[in-house]
This record gives C-alpha cells, structure tokens and sequence, in this order.
C-alpha cells in the first residue's frame, strides 16, 4: 500500500501519495519518489499551485480575480495575472473551435439555476432575466491584452471557470512535480488527472473511468495514462432537482439551461489537462451527434458514454476506440 504523506510528513522513499483539501474538494499526487526528493516541499508547493489557481479563479471568493473582473464596469480593464489570462486565452480558443459549446460568459445562467455563488436552487425571475439578457459571443466582447497583463468586457459579462480552472490545477501540480524532479507521478483534482512519465516499473498509470450512476461511485473501466492529461466531464455528479426533473449543473449557454441529452459523460484524453477539461465540458454540451463531429474535426481522442434504454452504450475515438463495446459505431447523428 502507499505511504500517504501530509503537511509534515517526513521524507521517505518509495511510493508515496501526497494530498490535501482545494476548491470543495481534494487535490492528490501519487508519485514514486527519489530518496533525494523532499516531500515535505513539494507537498507544499502542491498545495500552493492549487490554492493559487482558487484564489484566481474561484466565483465563491469575492476577493478572486475571477469576481474582480466580473464586478467591473463595461470598458474598463481590469490588470490579471498572467495565469488567468493564459486560461481565459485557451477557453475563448475552445469556445470558437466548439461553436459555443464551451463558453464561460454562462456565469448569470449558472447562478440563477442555482449552481453558482449566490443560490443553490434554481430561480425561476433570474432564469428568465439570465436567458432575456442576449449578448454577443463571450470572444466577442471579452479583450484581452497579453501583453499589458489585462482584460475588459464591451458588454456586461459574467465569466464561470468551472470548466478549465480544475483542469489547469492540474497542469500547475504536474509543472511543480517536475520542478522538484519528480519523473514518475500522477496529479488529481476531481475527475481531472495528468501523469507526469510512467510509473518507476516502466507501467502506464492506471485510472479508474467511473460510472456515471448518482450517488455512487463504481468503476466502468481503466485508462492508462504516460505523459498525458485525462479529464471526464458527466451529467450524475452534481446536480438539482425541480419536481420530477433531475437537472445536471452543466450549463448549455446557447439553450440558457442545464444540457438536455443524452450523454451521460465525455472523457478526453490530451497532453493538457486544461485543454481536456475544457472540451470534455464542450462535447457533453454539443450532444452525441455535433460532439462527434466536433471530436473528429479537432482530431480529439474521447470516450462517449450514452444512455441507450436504461443502458450505457460506448463511442470512441482515437486509442478509445479500440476499448469501445462492438457494435457502438453506427452513426451517432441518428442516435
């Protein structure tokens, strides 16, 4: 078994996980270590590298980056850290390559059905308000300037970074895992994940594809992981329910509801967890036809989960492909 490390551990050799508390949930690094490797340092920079990203991104910490940009004035910059920056550049890169699927000007939408910061249930005036306030594309009225260390908005925006931020934690644990030198590790938050080369036996890692079944936590297959980020966006984790519905905390902008298909998870495999993050958010929005599609057009690798009848049917591309269940792959459009 592992030995498991937290704040004060002494440093040991061998295998050791490494974890600690972020962002509602848990961050962890499993990592087989060099005894010259001090873990007590990287577990502190783990933990700063994820709080970080919090303290940037959060909509739940009014003193955030995120809620300093989404309380300004229209026209007006707003001075960023360059992180933020970076991921508010790739998530308006995968808003125009989805057509929208992925968008983060849903912040109104997210708040007002009640996922956000200022209700947890849904609030049928703030729905209709969110959903009759119509704006241009976020790209198209969000500006930023990389170069000045800034951005401003040319309409009234209000920015949710759900969808990226927990990925790129994970880029940001895998960048100080390297920097302690660290060759054989595997970096968590939530179902996003990134391995950092192989395990010290020359294995992939292996990563647990959960089942997307409510209130449990069950294994559908394994992924193996070397030098590359994984990231599961699904419909049964997080949610609310109005009645007899069942509503999924993702937010179809271009509907200005929760998503309504028939998808029940998308998991994408890249070497950026940030970029996997963000476009298994997109192709769980875009729906088994347009996500396919999609995929194929950005030459994706991803794993479809689809509710068929009570059933969970396979679609895969790329090294999914060859795990997908036979007789998965009739044309998705007509599903």
């Amino acid at each position: 078994m592992p030995k498991t490390y937290s704040d004060g551990a002494p440093r040991q050799a061998g295998r050791a996980t490494l974890h600690g508390p972020t962002m509602g949930t848990r961050w962890s690094a499993t990592l087989d270590a060099d005894p010259a490797l001090d873990l007590q340092a990287l577990q502190r920079d783990l933990a700063d590298a994820v709080q970080q990203v919090d303290a940037q991104m959060s909509p739940w910490k009014p003193d955030s980056d995120l809620v300093r940009l989404n309380r300004a004035a229209v026209d007006a910059w707003v001075a960023l850290p360059a992180e933020m920056l970076q991921v508010l550049q790739a998530a308006l890169q995968i808003e125009r390559s989805s057509a929208g699927a992925f968008d983060i000007g849903v912040g109104a939408l997210v708040d007002a059905w009640g996922f956000g910061a200022t209700r947890d249930v849904p609030d049928a005036a703030a729905i209709r308000a969110a959903r009759a306030a119509r704006r241009p594309a976020t790209h198209a009225v969000l500006e930023l300037n990389l170069a000045a260390g800034r951005a401003r908005k040319h309409a009234p925006l209000q920015i949710d970074l759900c969808g990226i931020a927990k990925g790129y934690a994970v880029d940001r644990m895998a960048e100080a895992l390297q920097r302690h030198g660290a060759r054989h590790a595997l970096a968590a938050l939530d179902g996003e994940l990134r391995a950092v080369g192989a395990q010290a036996n020359g294995e992939p890692w292996a990563v647990a594809l959960e089942r997307p079944e409510p209130g449990r936590r069950t294994v559908h297959g394994v992924i193996e992981l070397q030098d590359l980020a994984v990231a599961t966006s699904g419909d049964y984790r997080r949610f609310v329910r109005v009645g007899d519905l069942q509503l999924a905390h993702t937010i179809d902008a271009r509907r200005g509801a929760p998503l309504d298909n028939t998808v029940a998870s998308v998991s994408v495999l890249a070497t950026s967890c940030m970029h996997a993050d963000a476009w298994a958010t997109a192709l769980l929005v875009a729906g088994p036809g347009e996500s396919f599609v999609l995929a194929q057009r950005h030459r994706l690798e991803a794993l479809w989960l689809l509710r068929r009848g009570g059933t969970l049917v396979e679609l895969g591309l790329g090294r999914f492909a060859a795990a997908a269940v036979a007789g998965s792959f009739a044309d998705p459009a007509a599903r």
